[in-house]
């Protein structure tokens, strides 16, 4: 059974008339004939009873005719969404993202796409760089955006940079070094330094590294968070303090103080990754979204 002997029959059932049938289908009255009756063949029992001059459904046919319909109606609705979804006008985005190096960069991005194609659902995932890795290797993320780290140089990924962000120190507004002023590293010795989770934030650790080989001095994390809400937290709490990127201030808002660092340090470059493909239309919408979004920040 095909396709196009559900729409002969169907037309030939609401005609009730093979010949007018065939007219508006563009083909040959024999062999629109003889696929209903192929049909029937198929089927084992009678769809329609015949006349000189007309047909009409037997009480098989009926209930035949309805479920035809409705199978080509589904079919139809199918067609529409794949085709939706294979063009970027539909389905769903799955965007691997941290906070505090995404929140100047993420909604508007975010708002940009929505505006083209408002039938996207953008679903976003707070996970650490290690997650997110993970997340674009299976498939489940189709983009991320993080810090360049060693991620440019993996076979089968694509980074694209958006920003650059400068270093800070964070303190607790309590604490003697939030009165203002620039700190140097060596000055933390004295201090309980708190930091990322150097597994799940393995550029963070890189990133100390060079920091304090740069300044010569030897410090280690006292104290690992897995969250930017967690390490805000402590610091807030005067628990220590911690070295963390500028735009932390937008996730903290009051409730730390950033101290520039004396130590002069090259930026950090954040950016969006994917792993390496031809990208959907909604992809490369939402690509270009977000270079256009930093763009007009620089």
């Amino acid at each position: 059974m095909e396709l196009r002997h559900l729409r002969y029959f169907i037309e030939v059932a609401l005609e009730e008339n093979v010949t007018r049938a065939a007219e508006k289908l563009h083909v040959s009255q024999p062999a629109l004939s003889r696929q209903v009756r192929d049909l029937e063949e198929e089927l084992g029992f009678a769809l329609l009873e015949r006349s000189a001059k007309s047909v009409a459904l037997t009480e098989a046919g009926r209930v035949f005719l309805d479920e035809a319909s409705e199978v080509l109606k589904r079919l139809e609705v199918g067609i529409a969404a794949a085709r939706a979804v294979a063009e970027g006008g539909s389905g769903e985005l799955h965007i691997g993202y941290a906070p505090s190096l995404t929140v100047k960069i993420l909604p508007p991005t975010i708002r940009a796409f929505q505006a083209e194609f408002p039938k996207v659902k953008v679903k976003l995932h707070d996970l650490s760089s290690e997650e997110m890795m993970a997340g674009l290797r299976s498939g489940d993320l189709d983009f991320a955006f993080m810090l360049e780290s060693k991620v440019k140089a993996l076979a089968g990924f694509r980074f694209e940079a958006l920003k650059r962000e400068g270093l800070r120190l964070a303190v607790g507004n309590e604490h003697a070094l939030a009165k203002g002023g620039s700190v140097s590293l060596g000055r933390l010795k004295k201090e309980t330094l708190l930091g990322f989770d150097l597994k799940e934030y393995p550029e963070y650790g890189d990133l100390l590294g060079r920091l304090f080989k740069a300044a010569k001095v030897r410090l280690k994390l006292a104290e690992q968070h897995e969250s930017v809400s967690s390490l805000v937290a402590a610091v807030e709490a005067g628990m220590g303090v911690a070295v963390v990127t500028e735009s932390l201030a937008c996730v903290a808002g009051g409730r730390v103080t950033l101290l520039e660092l004396e130590e002069e340090m090259e930026c950090l470059v954040v950016g969006i990754a994917w792993r390496e493909r031809a990208l959907l239309a909604k992809e490369a919408a939402f690509l270009d979204k977000a270079m256009e979004v930093c763009r007009g920040d620089a």
